[in-house]
């Protein structure tokens, strides 16, 4: 009796481990599958002081435009994009042969009029000591000797000549010589000055130590007054310059520093800058300010683009208080910012947000995108990434057996 008993007790047990195991199975596959989203937080806002992010671009602390002054031939170019000069080395050279030419034709009029100059001293120095009013008529020697002893007299003592007015008009033209020689030099020697000049503006020195920032012209290419020939800055301190509204340029003041309040696409974190220069005169097109920044050696290069927090003192900003989000909760697509907010059916929806201000704390400040009491998902790892780009999928699917 005992082993019929056994027999049946083994016999029904061996049939409940089945039954149990189907029953884990359908469990298994009617509970809903857990997603690991990660932390989520709830948006709260700053007591801090707004910023706005302003974008600006990296500019040299010194940069000069060389023209040409002159028209011509470009028979010179010292070097490419990013050569060093010191001050006053040659950059660009036009060709000067027409300028030789008639520099050698003015100085051989300056040479002729110190001539004519030297003769007319000459003739004065002749006409003090042996005036022409003395001089004998030509003939033989009576009739020299009856003009010296009774014409001459005769002439005076009837008052029909006054050798003394004659005598005064030669020393006048002779003065007259001299002058006009005089003149005639100085003339010559404007011309000369002009030319040498216009030669001096053939070349293009270095006004300042610097590198070649842009080259627009090559050896052989012809030029007119006014064409850029190439860019040449001074790298060695970079600004950021930036056109900033009327509100935001009320509370900066010339050496003011921001904390890490500037970032560049070539640089991976954001550094201090300083205000070094405010523009007196607001832009009477877009009515802002041009504001220019102080950056730190080595950080970016000219012509990059680059980001500034500067701060909002206005009232109504003061009134108003900026959403922060933690850091981490950050993603970029491309250079755009976004976060992954829970929606109302506790799904994540991909969001765009205006980033602001990084805080030493590990938030960050938002500026646009999201408002107090959203709630954004901490750190969106690979699991919350499929998700949402799952849902896109699921939701054609639907529509189509719809």
């Amino acid at each position: 009796m005992r082993r019929i008993l056994a027999a049946a007790v083994a016999g029904v047990w061996s049939f409940l481990i089945p039954l149990s195991s189907l029953a884990d199975a359908a469990a298994t596959t009617d509970a809903p599958a857990a997603v690991g989203v990660g932390e989520v937080f709830e948006v709260k806002s700053s007591s801090q002081v707004p910023s706005v992010a302003i974008g600006g671009s990296v500019v040299p602390y010194r940069q000069v435009t060389l023209a040409a002054q002159l028209p011509g031939r470009v028979k010179y170019v010292a070097g490419v994009e990013g050569d060093y000069f010191k001050e006053g080395s040659l950059l660009v050279a036009l060709d000067e042969d027409e300028l030789l030419a008639k520099r050698a034709a003015a100085y051989a009029q300056y040479t002729a009029a110190e001539a004519q100059l030297r003769n007319a001293g000459v003739q004065y120095t002749r006409e003090l000591w042996s005036p022409r009013t003395k001089a004998a008529p030509g003939g033989m020697g009576i009739p020299n000797l009856f003009d010296q002893m009774f014409t001459r007299p005769a002439e005076d003592f009837f008052g029909e000549r006054d050798r003394g007015a004659e005598r005064a008009a030669d020393l006048y033209d002779s003065t007259t010589r001299i002058e006009q020689a005089r003149s005639a030099m100085l003339r010559a020697a404007s011309e000369i000055q002009a030319i040498d000049a216009k030669l001096r503006d053939t070349k293009s020195v270095a006004p300042f130590d610097g590198v070649i920032l842009h080259k627009y012209v090559e050896e052989g290419d012809t030029v007119q007054p006014g064409q850029p020939l190439l860019d040449f800055g001074d790298v060695t301190w970079l600004q950021i310059e930036v056109d900033l509204p009327a509100r935001l340029a009320k509370g900066l003041k010339p050496m003011l520093i921001l904390r890490k309040a500037a970032t560049f696409d070539d640089h991976p974190e954001p550094v201090d800058v300083r205000v070094a220069q405010i523009f007196p005169m607001a832009d009477p097109q877009r009515h802002t300010v041009k504001v220019k920044f102080d950056i730190p050696q080595g950080v970016s290069k000219p012509g990059m683009y680059a980001k500034v927090l500067v701060p909002d003192t206005s009232q109504a900003a003061a009134s108003a208080k900026l959403p922060v989000i933690p850091t981490s909760a950050i993603l970029y697509r491309g250079n755009l910012p976004v976060v992954y907010v829970q929606g109302a059916n506790g799904k994540p929806e991909l969001r765009m947000i205006r980033e602001g201000r990084r805080l030493p704390n590990g938030m960050t400040e938002v500026l646009s995108g999201i408002a107090e009491g959203d709630r954004v998902f901490v750190h969106p790892g690979p699991t919350l990434l499929n998700e949402v780009k799952s849902e896109p999928a699921g939701e054609d699917e639907a529509n189509k057996e719809d």
